[in-house]
């Protein structure tokens, strides 16, 4: 796969599973404030990892993670009938802890400006 194509499908996978994510009822996902840091596509376009991040922390990251991959099938049926392509890759949800980091950074330059 090109690397424009596939920056460009990881994107609208990005987009389109920030608003499935919404709509999921599972109460590991559902009431949390998840964001989805960065998608990768693999090379051949068949594998893809979601780096999802969650302003609770690592373990609230973790068991939305865990929520999200038991809702794969749906995701992927979702996203193949929007963004109209033949296969969507297979989903790997990672959770990631960048939110909780860049608000602990952001809190400890107000502590020092403060100063």
């Amino acid at each position: 796969m090109s690397g424009y194509k596939a920056n460009r499908l990881s994107e609208d996978i990005m987009r389109e599973l920030s608003m499935l994510m919404r709509g999921l009822k599972d109460p590991r996902v559902a009431g949390h404030m998840l964001s989805i840091v960065r998608v990768e596509m693999s090379g051949d376009g068949s594998h893809c990892k979601v780096y999802v991040s969650a302003m609770e922390g690592l373990s609230v990251a973790k068991t939305a993670a865990e929520g999200l991959k038991s809702a794969s099938g749906y995701l992927r049926r979702q996203i193949t009938d929007a963004l109209h392509i033949r296969r969507c890759p297979e989903l790997h949800f990672i959770p990631d802890d960048s939110i909780a980091y860049s608000a602990k950074i952001q809190q400890m330059l107000g502590d020092l400006e403060g100063k």
